[in-house]
């Protein structure tokens, strides 16, 4: 049986463990926090959207991030502070917008196919996690946003995903809560929404049954290559160990970068802070008025998904300020905002504040396939759809690991376009 190593524990490095563990490999997951999804994969906005596939390389979000740079609320934030990493990663987000058009097709093909994997693996293992399969509503408060979506509709057509265009009076029929005054939307009914954090924590439940380790409270201190295999070495309450493997796979988020230059490749991860708030709904009045259908306003690049009876996920805003972790009062008013113009009736009076950093390439592609030495192998920089795309980019890294550990390493070997 082969040996690998999985180097985080989030939502990318648990969904590899369980393919992995699946195709009988012995695998050890390394995780540094106390248990798995315990950072970014803790509370995101919970949607499982293969509708918002659209890459962010275009020159209108070039154009809105400029206009938005001095706005401290605005859903795109950019700490002006020059840095070698900022500069590349934007440099190389430009030189991607001629790929726009692939890209998104692509993210929209991987999406659809994931969402089938993860309903599977969550049937056979029997893992609740809120999910509800009503659909994804986008909504637009002008027809000039209507009309840029009407665009991208036509993009996501081509990658295989259905959604439809629905009039004001639409909207309120697919979600009556909704107030305020909106232009039209587009509704995507095989979408669906779920907390990240439960099926993160069955699943990695569910691997552990298939035999594969899970190291929580392991902080990997190097990762190497010798003799055509891996040394992971990691630090637990103040005790170092080091163990020899077949070969290691890094899911490691924000931190792949440099997992990666240590071991000779580059992938340029950069880390995009978002925020949320988790609203409770305690009595009654709020939860008859929070909404059941998960929601994305396009004007300010906020999504809201509903678990069970008494829970509101609310999520939005992308700010390129480092491997900065604060939870900014300033970030999180404009979400509690957006709960109360949009659903007056809902108490905001217990509200729980969230940050976390989404590991992002500059072509907003995920990063699957092998490195540079033939036993190191990446699963990394999902950005904002690290939930939607999981399972899919799981299932692929898992295929080109079977095929590259069970013959003899020859090229490198990669899906198109990713990477």
């Amino acid at each position: 049986m082969k040996t690998i190593a999985v180097i985080g524990g989030g939502i990318t490095g648990v969904t590899s463990a369980y393919a992995l563990a699946k195709r009988g490999f012995q695998v050890t997951l390394f995780e540094r926090q106390r248990y798995p999804a315990m950072e970014t994969s803790y509370a995101n906005g919970g949607q499982l959207s293969a509708s918002h596939s659209e890459v962010w390389n275009h020159w209108s979000t070039i154009a809105k991030g400029m206009r938005w740079m001095l706005k401290s609320d605005a859903p795109l934030l950019v700490n002006p502070k020059p840095s070698w990493h900022k500069l590349s990663w934007f440099a190389e987000f430009i030189a991607a917008i001629p790929h726009y058009r692939d890209n998104t097709i692509a993210t929209v093909q991987m999406a659809i196919a994931a969402r089938e994997h993860l309903f599977n693996w969550a049937q056979e293992e029997n893992i609740s996690f809120d999910l509800k399969r009503e659909g994804i509503l986008h909504i637009y408060r002008d027809k000039a946003g209507f009309e840029r979506a009407t665009e991208v509709t036509r993009l996501l057509a081509q990658g295989g995903l259905q959604r439809k265009p629905v009039t004001p009076e639409e909207m309120r029929a697919i979600e009556p809560a909704l107030a305020g005054s909106y232009y039209g939307g587009f509704y995507t009914e095989s979408d669906s929404s779920g907390d990240i954090h439960k099926f993160t924590t069955g699943l990695a439940q569910a691997a552990g049954r298939l035999g594969a380790e899970i190291r929580c409270s392991q902080d990997v201190r190097s990762v190497a290559v010798e003799g055509g295999r891996a040394r992971v070495t990691a630090v637990c309450d103040g005790e170092t160990s080091t163990a020899v493997f077949d070969g290691v796979l890094i899911c490691a988020g924000t931190a792949s970068r440099a997992f990666a230059a240590a071991l000779g490749d580059r992938v340029n991860v950069y880390p995009v802070k978002g925020y949320s708030i988790t609203v409770n709904l305690q009595d009654e009045r709020s939860r008859r008025a929070a909404p059941n259908v998960s929601l994305l306003d396009e004007a300010t690049k906020l999504v809201a998904s509903r678990f069970g009876a008494d829970r509101l996920r609310v999520a939005g805003s992308a700010e390129f300020n480092g491997f900065n972790r604060d939870i900014r009062a300033d970030r999180i008013q404009p979400l509690i905002d957006w709960v109360r113009q949009s659903f007056p009736d809902v108490d905001t009076r217990s509200v729980v504040p969230w940050a976390g950093l989404r590991p992002m390439m500059p072509n907003l592609m995920p990063r699957v396939g092998r490195g540079n030495a033939p036993c190191v192998f990446y699963n990394t920089g999902h950005g904002h759809l690290g939930w939607t795309l999981s399972a899919a980019t799981a299932d692929m890294v898992g295929g080109i690991i079977e095929q590259t550990l069970g013959h003899e390493a020859s090229s490198s070997v990669l899906s198109p376009g990713f990477a």
